[in-house]
């Protein structure tokens, strides 16, 4: 998610669609978004953006209190052009976080921590 350039997500979407992970679905939504950000092209943004808020999205509904979904989809949302319209969970999503954060693994827990610099939404836990 840290990667800049399309080629680098898209070596990312492939690895995650080739695999066997519970969270497949969510990552391949928030790269899909992440490489809408990326793209030259109008219309491919929206696409991309859509699929892979579809996916995410998706991914969420059958997990809500999933506390590594919701920080997938707040990397998106604190990022995420106000014309996209995809800032409405933002506080849902800080809560969800914080309430299952000790229930991470410590990979995930360190991603949040590192985040927490960045944010201006998710200071630290």
């Amino acid at each position: 998610m840290a990667a800049n350039d399309v080629n680098s997500i898209n070596a990312q979407l492939d690895i995650v669609k080739t695999s066997s992970i519970n969270e497949k679905e969510a990552y391949e939504g928030a790269l899909l978004m992440k490489k809408a950000g990326l793209v030259t092209k109008a219309k491919e943004k929206l696409s991309l953006f859509k699929q892979g808020r579809l996916k995410l999205e998706a991914a969420i509904k059958k997990d809500k209190e999933n506390a590594e979904f919701s920080f997938l989809r707040l990397i998106i949302q604190e990022h995420a052009p106000k014309v996209v319209e995809y800032r409405n969970n933002i506080n849902a999503d800080v809560s969800t976080i914080r309430s299952n954060f000790k229930t991470l693994s410590p990979v995930v827990q360190q991603a949040i921590h590192d985040y927490t610099k960045k944010s201006k939404v998710l200071k630290p836990l």
